[in-house]
């Protein structure tokens, strides 16, 4: 049992404003594993006077680049140490398989925060220029000023460091609120910030619920907001930020699709969709859930999908042979199953999968990964998304057409496209509408920019990109 009694507010462990707490529930069990404080917006309120300050006055946006980052490399070290700690966290509170825990729930925030540190090495944080004037002009980087981060709960440390590592190294102070669903692994972090001597009143934890989160968007002491989550929500954020003037970034929600051209290798196309497409049981807004399939090799990727699907052991996230976990919570084990309920009510087919546990699991909140067949790109199940282990295979008739169902989504957050023409997997990657894409994978890399066309965000994390979203420029 992860028991916590205080809130980490401006570096220091202290009293809850409130006495409510929120529990943490075992997705595979169905039991309590975890209790921390569940934040108020009196906490917030203590989190964003302690930023103020820090920010306005203290040390750490007067201190040099370089000093700065000193103190950030002492951070990373400090969580290496705890990584494989960090990984049984997250299975624990989320269910996320321990092998996808263990190869990127835990270390790619590591790797994240090194590349930052890296990124900031490189920066030109004040640099001269000619002047058209005569005189010459000096233009600085500086911290944006009082970060807001909002994180979701399904690769929880992931999106955390994504914010919280270009928000020290520019300088910004940051309250994060993490989702009360996955709030241990928060908890976490905030013992290794403080191991790390970062100057009081730069970091503030606090879980809490969704009114909490507005009041930290609302607050007038935050100079931006910084969220991962759905687009709905994303929506609602950007407006208040809009009524503000409030800088804001969103990383939103996603629907990719996977073209698989006739000349692909299937064997190695369906053993490299079984991660693209099914990472984390499903739950991650880059899944490539879309599957589009020529007509002439429609039968045969479909039957490929489904036989790799079925191999898939689901069941106990400790166990390490598991590559499909529950769902994070009952809600959404909930959502899944209607959605697998709504595509055959739409007219699709089941190959295999449907509602219900998966043979043999009577607790915890599993759905059957599923497979539908007869998919048409404008049914619910291919525009929305599921956020579980549900694939569309949707037919298409030519390379044209198929980039056209690709782009025809509210979406743009990732794809890919499977051929044994590298070039012409580059020409549909130009053409398809999305902020990343892989050409026989997809994976994300730490010193490129990451985020969406459309309804998938605004702005970009990662890279040179991610950090500018932290800071202003002084002429």
């Amino acid at each position: 049992m992860h028991e916590h009694d205080r809130l980490f507010i401006g570096g220091r462990w202290v009293e809850p404003a409130g006495s409510d707490v929120i529990e943490v529930i075992s997705p595979h069990s169905e039991e309590v594993v975890g209790r921390v404080p569940e934040g108020t917006a009196a906490d917030v309120d203590r989190a964003v006077a302690a930023a103020r300050t820090a920010f306005d006055e203290g040390p750490w946006s007067r201190m040099a680049p370089e000093e700065r980052i000193e103190v950030v490399e002492r951070f990373a070290a400090a969580y290496a140490a705890r990584i494989p700690e960090m990984a049984e966290i997250i299975t624990t509170e989320m269910g996320s398989p321990i092998g996808f825990s263990q190869l990127a729930q835990a270390p790619t925030p590591w790797m994240m925060l090194n590349a930052f540190i890296n990124t900031a090495k490189a920066h030109p944080w004040e640099e001269e220029r000619p002047g058209v004037m005569g005189a010459p002009v000096t233009v600085r980087s500086e911290g944006v000023g009082v970060v807001g981060a909002i994180v979701p709960w399904n690769v929880p440390q992931f999106t955390t460091m994504s914010k919280l590592a270009p928000a020290l190294l520019s300088g910004c102070s940051i309250v994060i609120k993490p989702s009360p669903e996955t709030p241990l692994d928060a908890m976490l972090l905030a013992e290794l910030l403080e191991a790390s001597d970062i100057p009081e009143g730069v970091v503030s934890i606090i879980p809490a619920g969704r009114e909490v989160g507005e009041h930290l968007v609302r607050h007038p002491g935050v100079d931006k907001i910084a969220f991962t989550g759905s687009t709905a929500a994303g929506r609602t954020i950007a407006s208040i930020c809009g009524e503000q003037l409030k800088r804001v970034s969103l990383e939103l929600g996603g629907k990719s699709a996977a073209i698989i051209l006739d000349d692909a290798d299937l064997d190695a196309t369906v053993q490299g969709l079984r991660f693209a497409s099914l990472m984390n049981s499903g739950q991650a807004c880059v899944a490539q859930t879309r599957i589009l399939a020529s007509r002439s090799r429609y039968d045969e990727v479909v039957e490929a999908l489904a036989d790799t699907v079925t191999s898939m052991a689901v069941g106990d996230p400790f166990d390490p042979s598991t590559e499909i976990g529950p769902m994070v919570a009952e809600r959404q084990q909930e959502r899944v199953d209607k959605y697998i309920a709504l595509g055959q009510e739409e007219g699709a087919r089941i190959v295999v999968g449907g509602n219900g546990r998966p043979e043999g699991i009577d607790k915890g909140w599993y759905v059957r990964p599923t497979v539908f067949a007869g998919v048409d790109n404008g049914m619910r199940i291919a525009q929305e998304e599921i956020f579980g282990p549900v694939l569309c295979v949707i037919p298409y008739d030519d390379v044209d057409q198929a980039v056209r169902i690709a782009n025809d989504s509210d979406y743009g957050l990732a794809g890919s496209v499977w051929t044994a023409d590298r070039e012409q997997g580059f020409e549909i990657a130009r053409r398809v509408r999305t902020g990343t894409y892989g050409v026989n994978q997809y994976s994300m890399d730490f010193n490129a920019p990451f985020g969406g066309y459309k309804a998938s965000g605004i702005g970009r994390e990662f890279g040179p990109e991610g950090l500018e979203h932290y800071l202003e420029r002084k002429s």
